[in-house]
């Protein structure tokens, strides 16, 4: 009689424990369908990105940019030196996959390509020491910091933020992000890009005034980092104006290419 009872009361517990896990995923399910349709506007899609190797897709949250990160792009812009690199952000919705085309933006004359290595974190976190930065790191992908340089520079002499030169659709083209477990933590490695076949960019990742473990611990001084961001960690010598119908591929040794058209 008492097993009878036992067994009873453990399948009792067991249809109530289900019956609570499926309100509650009904619950979760209702809210979510609510908060679609209070909304006074649709609800933005997610911007996402493929990950090499795996049908999974990484949520970009924020992108982070970092401006004169190389010496030698610093003196070909006639920039102080002496100053170290800084930050700016581009919004998520300005991602142009790999293989996507580029829109030539209204506003300019002189549409430039900045080739650079994007870090993905997967973890994130403030005033992060240098010894840390590699464990907030999943991967990294061959990005363009796309830039209206005459923008730019009307901003600059005017000594307002040049977020107009910067930060508009299609300007923050991305690659597919491969992961840290298959590159190990980047700190060399040749970047190029070719704008129709020739030859246009070609350094190397050691180049950097600040290298990504630097970035990192710089930048989570000034921000609170998070999954999902993205950094491009700044381009070396060799930026120049693209135009409509020119193809523009991108390598960073060990990573996908990139490729986009400008249309």
């Amino acid at each position: 009689m008492v097993d009878n009872t036992r067994r009873e009361f453990i399948a009792t517990s067991l249809i109530a424990t289900a019956g609570i896990a499926a309100a509650t995923a009904s619950t979760t399910s209702a809210a979510q369908t609510n908060a679609a349709d209070t909304t006074v506007v649709p609800i933005p899609p997610p911007v996402l990105l493929n990950v090499v190797g795996s049908d999974a897709k990484f949520p970009v949250r924020r992108i982070y940019c970092v401006g004169r990160n190389y010496l030698a792009h610093v003196r070909e812009l006639n920039n102080n030196e002496a100053e170290p690199p800084f930050f700016f952000q581009k919004q998520r919705d300005m991602i142009v996959h790999n293989g996507g085309k580029v829109r030539y933006p209204a506003l300019t004359k002189d549409f430039q390509f900045e080739t650079e290595l994007v870090v993905a974190l997967k973890t994130g976190g403030s005033n992060v020491s240098k010894e840390n930065a590699n464990s907030l790191i999943y991967g990294y992908a061959v990005g363009f910091d796309m830039t209206r340089r005459d923008r730019q520079s009307d901003m600059k002499k005017m000594e307002k933020p040049w977020e107009v030169g910067k930060s508009f659709e299609d300007s923050a083209p991305c690659g597919d992000i491969t992961p840290a477990e298959k590159t190990g933590f980047l700190t060399k490695g040749r970047i190029k890009l070719e704008v129709e076949g020739k030859t246009r960019q070609d350094s190397d990742l050691d180049h950097m005034i600040w290298d990504v473990v630097s970035i990192i611990a710089e930048l989570s001084k000034q921000v609170d980092l998070a999954p999902g961001d993205l950094i491009y960690t700044g381009t070396p010598e060799g930026v120049g104006p693209v135009q409509k119908g020119e193809r523009m591929v991108a390598t960073i040794d060990g990573l996908q290419t990139l490729t986009v058209d400008v249309v």
